[in-house]
């Protein structure tokens, strides 16, 4: 993705600057023809997360993880555990 900065607009135009739309009596401008093509380049993560919104979400998955922390057996002390582990080996 391209965005243009501050840089590319530009100071203040007078009444009949270069983007007047009034045209002289009797001139006929030549059609335009078409400048680039706009483009539109998407990261893996909104790769991920299009997949996730369009329903590739296991949910048979998410209602066992839901089932388990409704019941409170989600949090067992090996998943604290690795997940401490995770947490340390990431801060190093």
């Amino acid at each position: 993705m391209n965005i243009q900065g501050p840089s590319s607009i530009h100071g203040t135009q007078g009444i009949k600057g270069p983007h007047s739309n009034q045209r002289s009596s009797g001139a006929k401008s030549a059609p335009s023809t078409a400048g680039p093509a706009d483009q539109v380049d998407i990261s893996p993560a909104g790769e991920a997360a299009a997949q996730a919104a369009e329903g590739d979400v296991r949910a048979d998955l998410v209602a066992r993880v839901r089932s388990e922390i409704a019941n409170g057996t989600y949090e067992t002390p090996e998943k604290l555990d690795a997940a401490l582990d995770g947490l340390l080996n990431e801060l190093g």
